[in-house]
């Protein structure tokens, strides 16, 4: 007769929860760098524009920046392991609309839908973690192996992306992504204990309402923008609808007496600082990383395998600081940490200028890995600060709200860099052509194709005896745009070094201990902080 323990019991339920909630964020953020170095391949396949194709990972996203305080609420109300399989479910749905995808649009669909279940099972998972394992040092360590899953399918994505695009189409990246959430929420439904809040929530529908209006319209008005003109009148709607939603938010959480994100928060100059500097640096960020990808397809002539043993010198490096970081936590202030992290990232961006057609892998290598040195160094404490500068009732609320933000720097960033890398590109593609020799009707025809297809539509032009100096000069005009992009996101990594500076004071009032706070929920600071992580890989 087997007789189990409360200990043992205990052990085994933290156990279960402990697995779960790795294979959650695992299937979750799979797609998230397949999709990011199979960009090339979508484009070509899809003949989809550098606007849409931004769209293939602003879908993403974009449910992730609107849903997510929403998603932590709605497992404060009906449980967090009905929500974790919802998450399951939202992401096996996305991928099999994503696998089924004959048009671009229809790829948007399943990437909403799996950023759906991305944004569901980020906080859930961590939540159901916090209740499993009440004692903040204990559940460090069980967080530690939760973002380890994590950054393993961020590592492993590019490698399975470039192994199926070798050999078969690009949609097949995810397959994974069906079966095994599946599989997961028949074992969820029997291992995973369920959890709630332990005090009364509920559902901000004005605050998720207005607020997925506002993050919606502001993307969707910048992309158009900048792939059309800013003065179309669906773009200017978009933005007033942008501009008036938001008005709408603020209105919304200050009447509301369970707000979604209590506006309160920015009162704290400490939490205000981390999440515009959240904000700023992902929208450079994730911008860039956008473009880094079509760099390596479209310029280096890359195969996928080949960009993602590039790309991971990024996460690798990040991962590799991660640790002494948190350490020197303790030693270290915070803005110092950020702010020094922060200028990494603003050289490594600008040494990227240099970067040309020609440049080999040890060259590029150390500027990659410089930029997730300066990652790795910004995110913990980042996070840690948001969490740690408010009240230990609000840590939770403070750690969402500083990744909401992020995520929408991070839908921003494709949309923005994306508009100043076509407009560059155009402008300076003729005379790039008159330059190689390119004149005449074909000059005209390929002007004519870049503009209404994208740059990537050139790729595929037969030109016969002129394509070898046209797909030069088309080298040359995307570097010109990303050169500008380069500056525009060093610039603004500085910025955010300023706001750092200037924002991110000591606190100096008695019994102000953020220790303690940060580590009260230190769910919460590994969600945002991991997460970012996330984003600051090439996205989507």
């Amino acid at each position: 007769m087997n007789v189990t323990t409360p200990a043992s019991g205990t052990a085994d339920r933290r156990a279960a929860t402990l697995v779960m909630a790795c294979l959650g964020v695992f299937v979750a953020y799979l797609p998230v760098t397949t999709v990011a170095v199979s960009l090339p391949a979508i484009q070509a396949a899809l003949n989809a524009s550098t606007a849409q194709l931004s769209w293939v990972q602003d879908a993403f996203v974009l449910p992730m920046a609107a849903f997510i305080l929403t998603a932590g609420v709605f497992g404060d109300v009906h449980g967090r392991k009905k929500v974790f399989q919802a998450g399951l479910l939202f992401t096996a749905a996305g991928a099999a609309v994503a696998l089924s995808a004959q048009s671009v649009q229809v790829l948007w669909i399943g990437q909403a839908l799996a950023g759906l279940g991305a944004a569901t099972l980020l906080p859930t998972t961590l939540a159901l973690i916090s209740h499993a394992v009440p004692d903040h040092r204990e559940r460090g360590k069980f967080i530690g192996l939760w973002a380890t899953a994590l950054m393993a399918a961020l590592a492993i994505g590019p490698l399975i992306a470039g192994v199926i695009l070798d050999h078969t189409s690009w949609r097949w990246i995810y397959l994974l992504s069906v079966p095994v959430p599946l599989i997961a929420m028949g074992f969820a439904a029997r291992l995973l204990p369920d959890s709630r809040a332990p005090h009364g929530r509920k559902l901000d529908w004005p605050g998720q309402l207005t607020a997925t209006l506002a993050i919606t319209a502001l993307v969707y008005g910048v992309i158009e923008g900048g792939a059309g003109s800013f003065t179309d009148v669906k773009v200017m709607v978009a933005l007033f609808t942008a501009v008036a939603g938001g008005v709408a938010f603020v209105f919304a959480e200050r009447r509301s007496d369970s707000p979604m994100l209590d506006l309160t928060l920015f009162r704290s100059p400490a939490f205000t600082a981390t999440t515009l500097v959240a904000m700023i640096t992902f929208l450079a960020l994730i911008g860039f990383f956008f473009l880094l990808s079509l760099y390596f397809g479209l310029v280096q002539q890359l195969d996928t395998l080949q960009a993602a043993w590039r790309l991971l010198m990024v996460t690798a490096a990040a991962i590799v600081v991660g640790q002494p970081v948190g350490r020197l936590m303790h030693r270290v202030a915070p803005r110092v940490l950020i702010t020094g992290g922060l200028l990494v990232i603003s050289g490594a961006l600008f040494s990227l200028t240099g970067v040309d057609a020609g440049t080999s892998f040890g060259s590029i290598a150390w500027r990659l890995a410089l930029l997730g040195l300066g990652i790795g160094t910004v995110l913990t404490p980042m996070t840690a600060t948001a969490v740690a500068s408010v009240p230990y009732q609000q840590a939770g609320m403070a750690a969402a709200g500083n990744n909401a933000f992020r995520q929408v720097g991070g839908a921003l960033g494709p949309a923005v860099l994306g508009a100043l890398l076509t407009t560059k590109a155009l402008d300076t593609l003729p005379g790039h052509l008159t330059d190689a020799g390119v004149t005449g009707a074909t000059q005209r025809s390929i002007v004519s194709t870049a503009d209404s297809g994208g740059l990537g539509a050139v790729a595929h032009m037969n030109l016969g005896v002129d394509t070898g100096r046209a797909l030069g000069a088309l080298g040359d005009s995307f570097l010109d745009g990303m050169r500008l992009c380069l500056v525009v996101a060093g610039a603004l990594t500085l910025l955010a070094a300023l706001v750092c500076v200037l924002l991110l004071r000591p606190r100096r009032t008695a019994g102000s201990t953020s220790a303690p706070v940060a580590g009260t929920n230190t769910a919460g600071a590994a969600t945002a902080a991991v997460a970012a992580v996330v984003e600051s890989t090439p996205n989507r």
